[in-house]
């Protein structure tokens, strides 16, 4: 596929904003972090919507309470995955999350066996299906944050972002390099879903997503804390400071951001799939030249969960 100027410009500049605002949630605190993936998960949720009710129509007449409940019961999963840092009032948001969720579970098919005119059990299963896809997800990503890895490292510091922003600059890397060397050089077509996608571009991609994280993400996150970060655990005490000079890298720094783009990509077409049968372009017009929520962050989707696995068996 040729490289369009014009659109890669467009592509480009809303990036730009993108990032900034990504990184302010990301980076700033534990709130900020919750409020934006809070901003996304009702965003997505609501593109989600849009397209199942284009696939089938009879899930586009939900009840306005099927409809709006769902998000919140999705939400209390965000809650739910919040550790004690989350307080309000002294409040835990996790012990809300675990209570609101419980009576959402009850009140959601009791109010609509009530006041349904026609319960539909493939309705409820679309539902459900989304509060894996992108509630269950996006919590996992609030447990990946809220825990942290500061053990890991024996640090008295806050380091619970470097995963998360592992995963996500991960995706970025792997998209923007995949449609760089697509462009140039891609002429396999990798799927008849994404028939713009190539396999040199996509393996392209995930080599220099793989590269740039291993070798140049810890060197970013040593500098930003200017300490060594040593682990007891095998291979992500990767990365050592003597004297300002790095002498070890170890290989948990690549297997994550090889897991982020390989399920990110899977994630990718999964959402390409949902469009095609929707007869759409985009998921939503919210980012000029991304689409919506779901265009961008249907590859985080799928890579978190995949990722928070391995993160809980080997770290």
């Amino acid at each position: 596929m040729a490289l369009h100027l014009a659109t890669f410009r467009t592509r480009t500049l809303t990036a730009i904003v993108f990032v900034v605002i990504m990184l302010a949630g990301l980076l700033w605190n534990h709130w900020s972090f919750f409020l934006l993936f809070s901003i996304i998960h009702f965003g997505c949720w609501l593109e989600y919507q849009r397209l199942i009710g284009l696939i089938d129509e009879e899930y586009a007449q939900i009840t306005p309470f099927h409809k709006y409940g769902v998000m919140l019961a999705g939400w209390c999963i965000l809650l739910y995955f919040t550790n004690d840092a989350f307080r309000i009032f002294g409040v835990r948001l996790h012990a809300i999350g675990w209570w609101f969720g419980l009576v959402f579970v009850f009140v959601l098919p009791l109010i609509e066996l009530l006041f349904a005119s026609n319960i539909r059990l493939k309705n409820i299963g679309y539902s459900a299906a989304g509060l894996i896809y992108i509630s269950l997800s996006l919590g996992l990503m609030i447990d990946l944050r809220s825990q942290g890895i500061g053990e890991l490292f024996g640090s008295k510091f806050d380091i619970g972002w470097i995963i998360p922003l592992m995963i996500i600059a991960s995706i970025w890397i792997n998209d923007t390099m995949a449609y760089i060397v697509g462009s140039l050089i891609g002429k396999t077509p990798f799927s008849k879903i994404s028939p713009k996608k190539t396999w040199e571009g996509t393996i392209g991609g995930m080599i220099l997503a793989i590269l740039f994280i291993g070798f140049v993400f810890p060197l970013i996150v040593s500098n930003y804390y200017d300490y060594a970060l040593v682990s007891d655990q095998p291979g992500f005490h990767v990365l050592l400071k003597v004297d300002g000079t790095v002498v070890q890298v170890g290989y948990h720094w690549f297997v994550i951001p090889a897991i982020a783009a390989i399920a990110g990509t899977a994630g990718d077409l999964f959402e390409s799939k949902l469009k095609r049968t929707a007869n759409v372009k985009d998921s939503g017009h919210i980012m000029p030249g991304h689409g919506g929520f779901l265009d961008r962050f249907d590859s985080l989707l799928f890579a978190i969960p995949f990722v928070w696995l391995y993160v809980k068996i080997f770290l």
